[in-house]
């Protein structure tokens, strides 16, 4: 994939996920909210006020695509006629950016209300990118990959992580996307240090940045289970890694990430301002 085909437009200040409940108040008053990204699914229908809404929007804001559906780590082929609904969106919303999951949500036909990891093998390595390459050819524009919130790791797996996002990426052109909130869940999870897996991440490919809360729980032995819940605030060991991530690679588009039991605006907006803080003191 040419990097002439990649032009991500998003401002390296802080935006938010877009909520229905939300739209009065961003036509209003955005309160700095620069930039807004949407799920996809929820935009593949031919019209009604969701499609009016966002043509609304994005006019006003630049905004990216985040996909949810896609599979893109499933054994199974790519399910063309979700595709080609995503290339439907993507064509006439022209977004700043697009993204999906390094992940598995559908076999056999079956969807499953999760996001799966995957074994990190050279198999799955050759059929991930495989999956990257008809997508970015089919849509004519990069993509984005972000990487898993995760709660175990497959013994199987011969390459770490970074090093097999990092690979997808030289393999396919594709950038990534880096949920610190992914990081610091996975990493709690699997008694692993989050800022090490931060110094390892290929930041020189990152197009967007993740932030987002979680809901902290405790196993059957007692040792702390993180689960991404994005339904809180960033948690404070989260804005620490994300302050640690910024001083290196400078600024970088940074959502906040909160689709359940979703506040009112200004507390997102809050939110994105506890972020561009961060930003700001490394904007040029």
């Amino acid at each position: 994939m040419r990097d002439t085909m990649f032009q991500n437009r998003l401002p390296t200040t802080a935006g938010i996920g877009y909520k229905p409940q939300h739209f009065q108040d961003l036509t209003t008053d955005s309160a700095g909210v620069a930039w807004l990204e949407i799920h996809a699914e929820n935009y593949m229908g031919d019209g009604g006020r969701p499609i009016a809404q966002l043509r609304h929007l994005c006019a006003e804001f630049p905004i990216s695509v985040h996909g949810v559906g896609l599979s893109i780590g499933g054994e199974d082929p790519l399910d063309r006629d979700h595709l080609e609904r995503l290339k439907h969106v993507v064509d006439w919303l022209d977004p700043a950016s697009f993204s999906e999951h390094l992940a598995w949500s559908s076999h056999g036909g079956a969807f499953l209300n999760d996001l799966l990891p995957l074994p990190y093998t050279d198999a799955t390595l050759a059929r991930v990118a495989e999956h990257i390459d008809l997508v970015q050819s089919v849509l004519g524009r990069r993509m984005l990959l972000e990487n898993p919130s995760t709660y175990l790791a497959f013994a199987d797996s011969t390459y770490s992580e970074t090093d097999f996002l990092a690979e997808l990426a030289r393999r396919t052109g594709c950038g990534l996307l880096l949920d610190v909130n992914n990081v610091y869940v996975a990493c709690t999870n699997q008694q692993t240090d989050p800022a090490a897996y931060l110094d390892a991440f290929p930041t020189d490919v990152v197009g967007e940045i993740h932030l987002g809360g979680h809901d902290p729980q405790s196993d059957e032995t007692g040792a702390p289970l993180l689960i991404d819940s994005h339904a809180d605030k960033v948690a404070d060991p989260v804005w620490a890694l994300f302050a640690r991530l910024i001083a290196r690679t400078g600024p970088v588009p940074t959502l906040i990430e909160w689709d359940n039991d979703v506040p009112d605006f200004a507390t997102l907006a809050a939110e994105a301002a506890a972020a561009n803080a961060i930003l700001a003191p490394v904007t040029p």
